[in-house]
């Protein structure tokens, strides 16, 4: 059973510590990053709290080499993580590159503040959504989710490392400045009661073993070094064996390999909240800290009989393709609320297939979006 300070307990808590405390709950024994804000609190927490549970913590030069020691040491079989905000997930890029090749298990979490460049360091934006898939070059499939509570930041922080270690992927937590540091009452749970799911090894001989096998489920078994299995890692191209490789089917088969093993299991990846969506003509589709104030005037057009709902994604990537069109076509209109100039609008909109109409509402001045603001949205469009 994996040691944790966590204790079934109520306390009043920031969401940046959440995010350490569900870390730590989740297994996770090694951070290595470097002080942004509004991030600081999850390093902080970590170095504190790390060393308690036989944990390492380390302050790198710079968030390229902090992502290059969490890939490190996921390598050498240790669950890891690192946290920054837009510049530092920026530099991050090339590596979240490397670990989406070389099949490396590890969590990111980008506490996003506004930007383009050193932007507004102390202020709120959802405007790395579109980064979190498509940030690094190549062919890829990303994991990214979005919480929009304290508890969701704990909780979510499990989840992420579940899932990076259940498809040996990087997964991103998508989190925000207000989410980051607000503060909330969460009950935390036993660790007995957490559900931790750990990166699968090989069963096969070591003479047999091959590092990026391909096999029906598209994750292969994962050894770390230091286990008697002898393998090679390289961000080139490679074969099952991980050496590289120039030929046209191998190159094929190894990027449909990380397609594939997203692709076949998006219905255990995804989740996706609802709320009066029985009934519902009208939708907001909200994420993150902007899904609170969706709720919230989706709560005051209910209370003037218009038949509103809330579409929130957990995950934001992949995108709910098939959900999102099949809703599309049960609604007659889809606001999508963001803190940016509209991001996820553009999915939304590529899977609407018929006649709905789908309308922006976007802030990006540095202040939330309001619940009078989404309701005012409901109105003018309905």
């Amino acid at each position: 059973m994996v040691k944790t300070t966590i204790q079934k307990r109520e306390r009043l808590i920031l969401g940046n510590r959440a995010c350490a405390e569900g870390a730590i709950a989740a297994g996770c024994r090694f951070f290595a990053g470097y002080p942004i804000t509004p991030s600081t609190e999850i390093a902080e927490v970590l170095a504190w709290e790390l060393p308690k549970v036989g944990g390492k913590f380390i302050q790198m030069e710079d968030e390229i080499a902090s992502l290059a020691a969490v890939i490190g040491a996921s390598v050498a079989g240790v669950k890891s993580m690192t946290a920054t905000s837009g510049p530092g997930f920026s530099l991050m890029q090339e590596h979240i590159g490397y670990a989406f090749m070389a099949e490396v298990p590890c969590v990111i979490v980008n506490v996003q503040r506004g930007g383009p460049s050193t932007g507004l360091p102390t202020k709120i934006a959802q405007a790395d959504t579109m980064q979190a898939r498509w940030g690094t070059h190549g062919d890829y499939h990303a994991i990214a989710l979005a919480p929009s509570s304290v508890a969701e930041c704990f909780h979510f922080t499990i989840r992420a490392f579940n899932l990076s270690e259940k498809y040996r992927t990087p997964v991103i937590v998508l989190t925000d400045e207000v989410v980051g540091h607000m503060r909330e009452k969460v009950t935390f749970p036993e660790s007995s009661e957490i559900k931790i799911i750990n990166r699968m090894k090989p069963t096969v001989h070591p003479g047999w073993y091959q590092h990026f096998e391909v096999n029906p489920h598209f994750v292969s078994p994962m050894a770390s070094f230091g286990e008697g299995y002898r393998y090679n890692i390289t961000g080139l191209t490679h074969n099952p064996d991980g050496f590289p490789t120039a030929r046209p089917v191998a190159i094929k088969e190894k990027l449909d390999k990380l397609k594939n093993k997203i692709t076949h299991n998006v219905n255990d990846i995804v989740e996706i909240r609802e709320e009066f969506m029985e009934d519902a003509h009208i939708a907001v589709f909200a994420y993150g800290i902007v899904a609170r104030a969706a709720r919230q005037a989706v709560h005051m057009a209910r209370e003037k009989r218009i038949k509103a709902g809330l579409i929130q994604p957990l995950t934001v990537w992949p995108f709910p393709d098939v959900y999102m069109e099949h809703m599309l076509e049960q609604l007659d209109l889809v606001i999508v609320a963001e803190l940016n100039q509209g991001q996820l609008i553009r999915e939304v909109m590529r899977v609407n297939t018929g006649k709905t109409r789908v309308r922006g509402l976007n802030r990006y001045d540095s202040e939330l979006i309001t619940p009078d603001q989404i309701f005012q949205k409901i109105r003018e469009e309905k």
